[in-house]
């Protein structure tokens, strides 16, 4: 009695050479592709600031005047520790006081007067240490109710707008867009509209970017993930 042959169940399940080789391609691209451009903006912003800095620098201090070769980041090194020394001097009495004369200089230009105190404001609100701006993420309901949105919790609205709001505590938000959380909508809610919920905002702006594909829950799985394996090791 002739027996019957089953195919092999492995053998109709595993992968072709091409699909093998296409999972190795998109597995080396996503390793590199992060990795590339990464180094490319690195390198984009070095090569940018040198190029503002080095020709403000007198010849001899400048590094490629002795090598045979360019030597990148000098510039970027010159601008950090120019910055740190003025903000050294803005810092004491003499420099707040000269600070004081050039801004009462530029509060009598018309056109610029303006132009300046409203860049002014927008440095110290992003980077400002004491700051609170920015630093709270919230859900409301939006572009419908039962919509949910993420914004950027901001700060309370100014006395001249407060007052002209309806009755209540207020507060202001940003709405980022997808996928660039540099551009959105910038609006009054009252506080009780406004849900806070414990995300920082770098995990909340991958949440916008990706589109909802990078979640804050798959961030710690892997950290999980990876602690554990090295548990194991």
């Amino acid at each position: 009695m002739n027996q019957i042959e089953f195919p092999n169940v492995e053998a109709l399940h595993r992968p072709s050479f091409g699909a093998r080789v296409r999972a190795w391609f998109f597995t080396g691209l996503i390793i590199t592709g992060p990795l590339t451009v990464t180094i490319w903006l690195v390198w984009w912003f070095v090569d940018t600031v040198d190029n503002w800095v080095k020709p403000l620098m007198p010849p001899f201090l400048s590094p490629d005047a002795y090598t045979p070769f360019h030597i990148p980041g000098i510039g970027v090194v010159v601008a950090f520790l120019g910055l740190t020394f003025l903000g050294f001097l803005a810092a004491n009495f003499a420099g707040r006081a000269f600070i004081r004369i050039g801004e009462a200089m530029l509060d009598r230009m018309p056109v610029v007067r303006g132009l300046y105190k409203s860049v002014k404001q927008i440095f110290e609100t992003i980077f400002s240490q004491s700051g609170t701006s920015f630093r709270k993420v919230g859900l409301v309901q939006y572009p419908a109710p039962g919509m949910w949105s993420i914004v950027f919790i901001s700060a309370p609205p100014a006395a001249q707008l407060s007052g002209a709001l309806p009755d209540g505590e207020h507060v202001s938000v940003f709405l980022p867009c997808t996928p660039n959380p540099t551009t959105g909508f910038y609006f009054f809610l009252p506080v009780k509209d406004v849900i806070e919920i414990p995300m920082t905002p770098d995990d909340a702006a991958k949440l916008i970017m990706s589109a909802g594909l990078i979640q804050p829950e798959m961030q710690v799985a892997l950290a999980d993930m990876a602690k554990a394996s090295k548990e194991q090791v």
